[in-house]
């Protein structure tokens, strides 16, 4: 089952969710450049450089022994943008486009990018309180990700997503609810935290999980009151 589309019709282009996206992929890009592989990911050293370490974060000047040319702070920022395979970026930026342009739409281009950042900071805030004193590096997208995820199931929780379903040797496209989708996609960052694919350090890795489902409820929780208009769900289309 491979998600497509919701059902939700967009008014206008979606021109920073795709902005997003194409940051995401640039950014993985350059960092295989310098150390990795296309599809082995980047190197120890490039996540890093790029990734938030939370004891640099709560220790400034601090240091870890580990790569370090850009300020603590900056990577609050950069981690959001990081990616240690491209299994981890693919799965990521497939989500984002289903659901974060619903939400820019509500939201507007502004609103939404504000919405966007801060669901990372507050997921990454609470990795921060949890391990202090962690020296492990934490990436992905998934905690900005998981505030749209909780803007858009308190906004459309009722809406659809369009699939494509393969059942043994036949191939079809059909409608199932958000709910679905938000299952796997939990399911899916387990899956990266248990293949190391979030944080170096297992324990740290869960940690990481948990302050994703943070964001998510963060974002569930002030959507409202940045979403300047809520479109109407269209009813489920008949199966036939």
């Amino acid at each position: 089952m491979i998600p497509i589309k919701d059902n939700i019709p967009s008014d206008r282009m979606p021109v920073v969710t795709l902005g997003l996206i194409a940051i995401n992929v640039v950014a993985y890009l350059l960092t295989v450049v310098h150390g990795g592989s296309l599809l082995g990911g980047p190197s120890a050293a490039e996540l890093a450089k790029y990734g938030a370490i939370p004891y640099q974060l709560t220790n400034a000047g601090a240091h870890t022994g580990l790569r370090e040319t850009i300020p603590a702070w900056e990577t609050v920022f950069t981690s959001m943008f990081v990616h240690a395979s491209i299994i981890q970026l693919a799965g990521n930026m497939l989500f984002l486009w289903i659901f974060g342009n619903t939400i820019e739409d509500s939201l507007g281009h502004l609103r939404f990018i504000g919405f966007y950042l801060l669901s990372g900071i507050v997921a990454m805030g609470l990795q921060v309180a949890a391990e202090p004193n962690s020296i492990s590096p934490t990436i992905g997208a998934a905690g900005a990700i998981g505030g749209v995820l909780g803007g858009y199931t308190l906004l459309y929780l009722r809406a659809r997503v369009l699939t494509f379903t393969f059942i043994i040797l036949f191939f079809t496209v059909i409608e199932v609810p958000v709910a679905w989708m938000l299952g796997i996609w939990f399911g899916l960052q387990a899956l990266f935290v248990a293949a190391g694919l979030t944080n170096p350090a297992p324990g740290s890795a869960w940690i990481a999980y948990f302050a994703g489902l943070g964001s998510f409820a963060f974002g569930a929780a002030t959507v409202r009151l940045v979403a300047t208009s809520r479109k109407p769900i269209p009813p489920p289309r008949p199966v036939y």
